[in-house]
């Protein structure tokens, strides 16, 4: 095992918790036994889970060069990367997720390189109660698919490209602050095969950080569903809904956990999906898809050559899909450094004004043979995996998956104050509308409204201390 933090070690292993007013001394190590040296630079999230031995060591680094390459077109000489689109959003997973990283929206006349553009047109009939592996994530456009691809190989024009206008929205904040909010206004631009289905619905994304991934898919179902309560029973506005989704890896609907709208109940279904749409390249468990996400009605693109080894082999072969799927299992999440009285202050704030009623922080992750070392871990993450009504300001109005048009899954928090080292700047929320922690905060609505109303309210000092804890993770 590779040598964590002193301090922090021999604070867990104190083993008893402080006072609710402190905390617990295995937050400093927020992925347990796993987390990582804190590099405190840009490459904060990608090293290694930190009890990793060498021989899995090696097996993560050469994931992360899988990771790392960039695919071509076939046909080519190069036949263990061949394949790529014919229509695609990126030629490798490291382009989209930076260092790691986050991505970002477009900057003025800039291609979307880490933001992605989902599509569907209204749905025709109800949604299954439980899916079934035809069930898809929501209804296709008849030509463009569940997603905007912006980028086509040789002889195959690209599907659109997106851009996006801000207008700046001043609030009031208690104490004479005022924080600005840019709204975003969403277009696409130069559509390439005709014009999209009537109704059509859009919804950017931008590619959210790959530290803790590992961690998150061992948490016990049992224990994320123990922080349900669709119904609000409990009266406190705040109610917290599991999506059961298909799994393609699994073979039977399970509970999702990643993504923006919890549609990928594994890391290895998240990986196949990304492959497939965002690269145009077929998995073990999208075998039949070479073509990526052309639709039937793109003709000429479901005709292209792919780099299919054989029939019913896929593109990306078994033995490099699996070394991916270890590579994000086991991005480590870097460790925290001793709090000061002000982030404690603030780790309080955010208890007190119900931050933590979605954003729980802590699990202990269940056990799994061929992952020892993210086993029984007490992790910090400061998600609860739940979707949540945000509101009409964050709305995008789009069902996917078991989420309506105005639910998202809570967002991790566990690196957050890493963002800017890693990653270039501190652009937050699904579409990184947000330019900075304060303004993500401003733009929740709907479960989140009265703590968001509680931040607005606080004097600035408090608020100041709520920042700084936040900054601490």
């Amino acid at each position: 095992m590779r040598r964590l933090i002193p301090t922090a070690v021999a604070l867990l292993l104190a083993g008893t918790a402080l006072a609710s007013d402190r905390p617990d001394p295995s937050e400093l190590l927020p992925g347990g036994a796993a987390t990582v040296r804190n590099t405190g630079d840009a490459r904060a999230f990608s090293q290694g889970s930190g009890n990793l031995p060498y021989e899995r060591l090696f097996t993560f680094r050469i994931g992360d060069g899988v990771f790392r390459k960039l695919w071509v077109s076939s046909p080519s000489s190069t036949t263990s990367s061949d394949g790529l689109g014919p229509l695609y959003n990126s030629r490798g997973c490291q382009s989209c997720h930076l260092r790691d990283g986050r991505g970002r929206p477009p900057e003025a006349g800039e291609a979307a390189s880490s933001l992605l553009m989902r599509l569907s047109v209204p749905p025709t009939a109800p949604r299954p109660t439980e899916p079934t592996a035809s069930t898809l994530p929501a209804t296709p456009d008849p030509t463009y698919g569940l997603q905007l691809q912006t980028f086509g190989i040789q002889g195959h024009a690209a599907e659109g490209h997106v851009a996006v206008n801000w207008t700046e929205e001043a609030v009031p904040l208690a104490g004479g602050e005022v924080a600005h909010l840019r709204r975003p206004a969403w277009r696409i631009e130069n559509w390439g095969y005709g014009p999209p289905g009537p109704g059509l619905m859009t919804s950017p994304r931008v590619a959210p950080p790959m530290i803790g991934l590992g961690l998150l898919e061992l948490v016990p179902e049992a224990d994320i569903l123990a922080g349900a309560d669709p119904d609000d029973r409990n009266h406190d506005g705040v109610s917290g809904r599991a999506a059961r989704v298909w799994s393609g890896a699994l073979g039977h609907a399970a509970l999702g956990r990643f993504g923006w709208k919890a549609l990928a109940p594994t890391l290895a279904d998240q990986s196949a999906d990304a492959f497939m749409a965002d690269m145009g390249l077929s998995t073990p468990i999208h075998v039949a898809q070479g073509y990526g996400e052309c639709t039937p009605a793109q003709t000429l693109c479901r005709a292209a050559p792919d780099g299919s080894p054989g029939p019913g082999k896929p593109e990306v072969e078994p033995r490099l899909f699996d070394l991916v799927v270890f590579y994000a299992r086991n991005l480590g999440v870097p460790a925290r450094a001793e709090p000061t009285p002000e982030v404690l202050r603030g780790r309080a704030i955010f208890r007190d004004i119900g931050c933590s009623a979605c954003h729980r922080p802590s699990f202990t992750t269940g056990h799994a043979d061929d992952r020892p070392e993210l086993s029984g871990q007490r992790i910090w993450p400061y998600t609860d995996m739940l979707l949540h009504d945000m509101g009409e300001s964050l709305a995008d109005n789009r069902p996917e998956g078991a989420a309506d048009g105005h639910e998202w899954r809570t967002a991790p928090l566990w690196g957050l104050g890493h963002t800017q080292a890693v990653s270039g700047h501190t652009e937050l929320l699904h579409d990184g509308r947000a330019r900075n922690a304060l303004e993500a905060i401003l733009w929740h609505g709907g479960e989140a409204q009265a703590a968001r109303d509680r931040v607005v309210g606080l004097p600035p000092a408090d608020r100041a201390a709520l920042l700084a804890f936040l900054g601490s993770l």
